[in-house]
């Protein structure tokens, strides 16, 4: 949208209409309309209502925005000033966001059908209904009537995946499907008070947290409840309810309001921790504090990365004008308590192969409602919070956040990337958090907008609140950090798999969904649902959705599998526990999962043993040459290609050890599953066929005939080749060497996680 409409005087609505209409159909801006500016300054995507301006009018305005398409490149943010609003009635289309400007929801009342979602795709169903929110508002629905389309009393939330729903006031019913319960899958509400009943319907899985409301109907699969008052009690799986009292770690969302004297504020909530109910039940914004509008850089599609990191350095906070970005260098935060908030579904999209936005490892920074696009160039990360290097400090007073974040690689644009999200500092929150691989829209397919993983977390007592990863190629999640806490884990696994050799983790059929890494001492994961449909015909087989190390300290409650459409089977729900699902065998549900042996211990960076093969000292988290039974080694200075993401460094692959041997690495518990991870380069060598040699893991050969340049193209290239292992009856993963065709074995490091 074009628009050049925000704060509009009652007169001028009907015109700022008609404008809107016009701009949405395509005519073209007439160049002498302009309305008044107010400050602060939204820039021409932000429309802001007054309570003397007509419900009709208004109705119009809102209609008329909501017929965006699923893949527009157009933004909208609406805002409401304080007051009583009758006869307002419109859907809330894609990429756009609604809000109340003030202190608390009940300070704007939309009287009338308010602002709603029950539009359906041709097939009938809410699942692509992405990319929209509701925020700090009353909405009364009316009785039934003509004029009424969400039922009586009723307010219709038809979602998926990519929307919010905050600190709301719904004064009767609440139904989070379409009129004709459609399918849908799965949505988020926080914050909120729905006095009568919320019905999910068909919803196959939903996550609400700190919430009031009268009662709650409905369960397909996975249904999670976090310090709710009125939530029904703990089920699973009959009905699926999780149900927990309270929320352990919680920061809600920091959002736009006016104070009494009429200027333009950002509050933010304080963190809470085992908080049940809604920040505003005492009254008020509620606990916190507020940051004048004038510490914001009001940043527009225009700016440039460099104007916009230029703002931050100074001390500024950061709001993000609905449009899209597209970036030449990362958005860098630096400072500490820095907040970045995005209007309208503000998109981010790097041009250059970098981060969208990065983090430093300080405490209280604060994302909140962003939409991140991967872009032409591929990304090693999209959005990276925290350092790779150095020592992490502990942020247990004032983490960092992310509230409604949400990624996607391919569908809109395309792109590619190694990782959505990264998560390398301490104690972070992420609340509503949805990384996307596109299984449809514009470029998307096994060999398109390649990504790897969703999240990695290598933080330590890390809590994700609502967390929705779909489509991505290996783990979708990886955790790597102790004390990690998941509340709702919602995943699909990649639909358009070519066959099961394009998805074996090593000797493994497919990727675990979840997975916590084997040095894990604790982690606990509740509500987790992990869904296939492979869609090209092909049986395609995941051996475990979720696989954690069998430890003391590590649960997983509430889990379940279900198989829906298409071809083959997932076999266990988490570890080798929990059955089958496939066509006619359809769902499995765990209730618990405990571990019962002794943590392993190991070396640094989130994995249980890190080695740098031929090496003599420690470089960075890998230690020195060790566990080996044989073999000479060899070493050079020459650069090293080392592709981006790789947790070894330059240094790393300038040693090696050669020859046929052993290595017996020990320390794990028995029969405990672990991913290992052979990092290779030539330093000899530069064509091809001169070097062939053999890999077991275990006993099982796992790279036959392997040709380092083959793989790589060039000599002084690094790869890494990951293996699923299970350790052996002693606590040890034994990998040996062995000759092939052409000269001896060499390795640079190994990785035991």
């Amino acid at each position: 949208m074009r628009s050049s409409v925000r704060s509009i005087s009652p007169a001028k609505l009907s015109a700022a209409s008609l404008l809107l209409a016009a701009v949405f159909s395509g005519a073209a801006h007439p160049s002498n309309q302009a309305y008044a500016q107010t400050t602060p300054n939204f820039g021409p995507n932000v429309v802001i209502f007054d309570p003397s301006m007509s419900g009709a009018s208004i109705t119009n305005t809102l209609t008329a925005a909501s017929n965006e398409t699923e893949f527009s490149t157009n933004r909208h943010a609406f805002l409401f000033k304080a007051g009583t609003y009758n006869g307002v009635s419109s859907q809330v289309g894609y990429y756009e966001s609604i809000a109340g400007l003030g202190q608390t929801p009940d300070a704007v009342t939309l009287n009338g059908g308010g602002v709603y979602i029950d539009r359906t795709d041709a097939n009938g169903n809410v699942t692509v209904n992405f990319w929209r929110s509701e925020e700090n508002l009353k909405i009364v629905p009316p009785p039934d009537s003509p004029t009424n389309p969400n039922g009586p009393n009723t307010n219709r939330w038809a979602v998926s995946q990519g929307a919010a729903f905050r600190r709301m006031h719904i004064a009767g019913d609440m139904e989070l499907t379409n009129l004709y319960c459609g399918y849908a899958s799965g949505g988020f509400i926080s914050d909120s008070v729905i006095d009568k009943q919320i019905n999910s319907c068909s919803q196959q899985q939903w996550y609400t947290r700190n919430t009031t409301m009268g009662s709650w109907g409905g369960s397909v699969w996975n249904m999670v409840f976090s310090g709710d008052i009125g939530a029904p009690t703990q089920s699973f799986p009959t009905p699926p309810y999780t149900t927990l009292s309270s929320t352990p770690v919680s920061r809600e969302k920091p959002y736009l309001y006016i104070d009494g004297s009429g200027n333009y504020q950002v509050f933010v909530p304080t963190l809470r921790t085992s908080s049940s109910g809604t920040t505003w039940s005492g009254g008020g914004l509620g606990a916190g504090y507020s940051v004048s509008i004038n510490n914001f850089f009001i940043a527009q599609p225009s700016n440039t990365a460099d104007q916009i990191n230029s703002a931050l350095l100074s001390g500024k906070n950061l709001i993000l004008a609905p449009g899209i970005y597209k970036l030449s260098a990362p958005i860098n935060v630096t400072n500490a308590n820095t907040i970045v908030l995005g209007l309208g579904y503000a998109t981010l999209v790097p041009q250059n192969g970098t981060a969208a936005i990065t983090v430093a490892d300080v405490d209280g920074v604060q994302l909140a409602s962003l939409l991140v696009d991967a872009g032409p160039v591929k990304s090693p990360v999209l959005v990276q919070v925290g350092s790779t290097s150095g020592s992490r400090v502990g942020h247990q007073n004032n983490p960092a956040s992310l509230n409604d974040v949400f990624i996607r690689i391919g569908g809109a644009t395309a792109g590619t990337v190694g990782t959505a999200m990264e998560i390398d500092s301490d104690n972070v929150i992420l609340d509503n958090v949805w990384a996307w691989r596109a299984d449809h829209g514009n470029s998307f397919g096994w060999t398109v907008n390649t990504a790897a993983h969703g999240l990695v977390v290598n933080g330590d007592n890390v809590t994700a609140l609502g967390l929705a990863i779909e489509h991505f190629q290996q783990g979708e999640v990886v955790w790597n950090g102790n004390g990690g806490e998941t509340i709702f884990y919602q995943a699909e696994l990649p639909y358009d798999v070519p066959n099961q050799a394009a998805w074996s983790n090593g000797t493994a059929n497919g990727y675990p969904s979840y997975t916590v890494a084997s040095t894990v001492c604790s982690h606990h994961g509740y509500g987790m649902g992990v869904y296939s449909y492979f869609n090209q015909g092909v049986n395609i087989v995941e051996d475990t959705a979720i696989q954690v190390p069998n430890v003391t300290g590590v649960n997983v409650t509430d889990a379940v599998t279900v198989f829906l459409n298409g071809s083959g089977s997932i076999t266990h729900v988490v570890n080798n526990q929990g059955a089958s699902v496939q066509k006619g065998v359809n769902p499995s549900y765990l209730p618990s999962y405990a571990g019962n042996g002794t943590c392993a211990s190991g070396g640094g960076g989130g994995g249980a043993v890190q080695i740098d093969s031929g090496s003599t000292a420690a470089v960075g988290t890998f230690s020195a040459d060790k566990d080996y039974n044989a073999g000479g080694t060899y070493s050079t200075t020459h650069a090293i290609v080392v592709p981006a993401g790789d947790s070894a460094t330059q240094a790393v692959y300038q040693t090696e050890r050669e020859g046929v041997l052993n290595y017996s690495i020990p320390g794990f518990t028995a029969g405990s599953a672990h991913t290992v991870k052979l990092h290779f380069a030539e330093l000899y060598f530069s064509t091809a066929g001169s070097r062939v040699f053999n890999v077991a893991i275990n006993g099982t050969n796992v790279l036959p005939n392997f040709d380092i340049v083959k793989a790589t193209g060039a000599e002084y290239t690094a790869i890494v080749k990951s293996f699923s292992a299970t350790a052996n009856s002693s606590g040890q993963v034994v990998i040996s060497f062995t000759n092939g065709t052409t000269n001896q074995p060499l390795v640079n490091a190994i990785e035991v996680q």
